[in-house]
Order: C-alpha cells, then structure tokens, then sequence
C-alpha cells in the first residue's frame, strides 16, 4: 500500500531530475526542427548542437566549483515573508547564479561566431543587464532585505542601455527593415516608432524574465527553450545569432543541472535581466518581433498576472484602503503554488507549453 502510494506521489509530482531530462528532450527536439527547417538534417543540427552542448557542459562542470563559493561568501538569498510559506525553507540558497553561466554562454558565442558584429552586440547588451542585475543583487544582500536599488534608478539604468543599443542598431545597420511582419504576411510598417517599441521590447523582456524566476528550474528552462525556438526564427538570416540563442539555451541547461528542484543556487536579477535582454535583443536584430512575442507568452502571461492583480487591487479599494485580488498571488506561479500545484508540476506544465508556443511561432513564421 505505502509503495503504490509512493508511486502515485511521484508520478503526480515530478523530481526536479525528471524535469531536467524533460527539458533536455525538449530541447532536442526544438534542435531537431530547426535542423529540419535548415533542410539539412544531421548536419544542420551540429551547427546549434555542439555550441549548446559545449555551452551546458562548461555552465554545469563550472556551477560545481561557484556555488561552493557562493555559499562561503555568504549570498544567501532573502526570501519574502509574504510570499508562499513553502519558500521560507529556501532563505539562504546562495543566489547570483547569472554571474557563472550568463558569461559562459556569452563567451563561448561570440567565439564560436567568429566575433561577428550581432553576437558581440548582444553579448555585450546582455553583460550589461547582468551587470544591473548584479548590482539590484549585491544591494538587496547588503541591506538584508528584498528592496535592492531602487525601482527608478533599476528602470533607468535598464532604459539607457537599451537606448545605447537601439542607437547602435540605427548606426551600424542604417538599411534595418522597421516593418513587422505579422501571420499572414500582413506588414506593419513603423517607421520611427520601431526604435521606440524596441526599447520597450528590451526592458519589458527584461523584467517579464525576471518575474517568472520563483520556482526552482522556472526561467532557466523556459528561456533555454524560447531560445530555441528563435534560434530557428532567425537560422535563415542571422546564423550568428543562431549560434548565440544555441549557446544562451545551453548555459541555461547548465545551470538548472543546479538549480532544479531542490536548488543548490538561484540566478537572481543577474541571471534574469540578463536572459530577458538577450531574449529581445535576438528578436531585435533578428527582425522577429511577431515571433519573440509568441516564444515568450509565458513571460507575457506571468508579467500580465501582476499587472492584473495590482490594478483590480486598486480598483476594488474600500474606504479602509484594502482592495481585493484577483489571483491569491502574482505572479501566476505562485497562484498555481497556493492553490495546490507543486512547485515541479508548476515547472513540467511551462516547459511544456513553451514548447508548444516556440512551435507556434515557427509553423506561423
């Protein structure tokens, strides 16, 4: 009796090494259709196979020798005292993951790339937002609180790189397409206004990223697979920034060889920033805003959960100046947390739909 009910327990709530191989699958076969869409399987395959492997190999034997050291540094993470009870546990988990595997993929990019103008770009972009990351980080564990720098002055430093790249962008490739091309080979032409929603684009993602990174194995897994799907949105135009969503999807595999559940490390505002930037800064270049948008519809949905339950907070507030909420809590993880899910159901059910969303966006590229 207690074996089947064993059993029935695991199958119902998956072990974070289970979903690390799920998400090894997945990104295979996400591999597997961007060499198919290349029309020359095997070989096509090796040209994201091997940087991906090389990028998750170096990230996960690296992680082995940080994390230690971030524990003896004492980067032990802050958790909210209002946030779901279950995390509690986690308060001490060295956090600053971003800081080992973010660079790894980044280098091993721009080598592989052979130092082509886009994947320095974006590289570059995404060290910066690590960098703010870092900072946000280092400041939350100095005061001992989850405040970090400020919110103006993390949106601001967010907004100047993003400007600095988008002039960059003007400035070398003068000839850019600003047209959108939507399903159904519809055009929307932009014109100026494209800079200005790229720039949106960039901290937006940014911060969606960041908000889905609160369960063990959550915003790695879903940006390694999001990269993938991009990297077969841009392989026809852009092989280098195929290489660079390639080695961005293998760091991410690295790292949740540590961070799945039970993490040993979280990537923190480091890791996330950086991912989210690179994300958008892909779809930028690339010129697959339509794309970007649908490989990233959990990062919309978990983004858009907050603003929902903040704005029908205010909306429903009494004389006593407490409203009602729309979810039990933002984001929408933590609603599916405190309504009975398991952190590692949490974790399948999104790797699983942003598969299905970055086959989406290439049926409808």
């Amino acid at each position: 009796m207690d074996a089947k009910l064993s059993l029935s327990t695991s199958l119902k709530k998956p072990s974070g090494t289970s979903l690390l191989i799920l998400l090894i699958l997945l990104s295979l076969l996400l591999a597997s259709l961007f060499a198919c869409m290349a029309g020359r399987f095997p070989e096509a395959s090796f040209e994201i196979l091997i940087p991906m492997g090389i990028s998750a190999l170096i990230s996960a034997g690296l992680g082995y020798g940080v994390v230690p050291v971030l524990r003896r540094l004492k980067t032990g993470q802050v958790i909210q005292e209002d946030g779901p009870q279950t995390h509690l546990k986690k308060a001490g988990t060295p956090t600053m993951g971003g800081v080992f595997f973010v660079p790894v993929a980044v280098i091993v990019a721009t080598v592989w790339s052979g130092f082509a103008p886009n994947a320095i770009a974006t590289s570059v972009l995404t060290l910066a937002y690590l960098g703010i990351g870092w900072f946000d980080d280092w400041q939350i564990l100095r005061q001992k609180s989850n405040k970090g720098i400020s919110p103006p002055m993390k949106l601001a430093l967010q907004i100047l790189v993003a400007v600095l790249f988008c002039l960059w962008t003007l400035w070398s490739q003068p000839e850019r397409i600003t047209d959108i091309t939507l399903p159904g080979n519809l055009v929307l032409p932009l014109g100026v206004l494209f800079w200005a929603l790229a720039g949106f684009v960039l901290v937006a993602e940014s911060n969606a990223t960041n908000l889905t990174d609160g369960v063990d194995g959550l915003a790695a897994g879903t940006v390694a697979i999001a990269f993938l799907g991009l990297a077969a949105l841009v392989a026809p135009t852009s092989p280098e920034l195929t290489i660079f969503c390639a080695c961005m999807s293998g760091g991410c595999l690295g790292f949740v060889v540590h961070n799945r559940n039970p993490a040993t490390v979280f990537m923190g505002d480091t890791g996330s920033l950086a991912l989210g930037a690179a994300i958008a800064a892909v779809g930028i270049l690339g010129g697959k805003l339509w794309g970007l948008f649908v490989v990233s519809g959990i990062f919309f949905v978990e983004s858009l959960s907050v603003i929902a339950q903040v704005s029908y907070y205010k909306a429903t507030k009494g004389p006593d100046g407490k409203g009602k909420r729309l979810l039990k809590m933002a984001p929408l993880h933590h609603h599916l947390e405190l309504s009975g899910w398991s952190e590692t159901q949490i974790v399948g059910a999104f790797y699983l739909i942003n598969a299905g969303l970055a086959l989406l966006a290439v049926v409808l590229s």
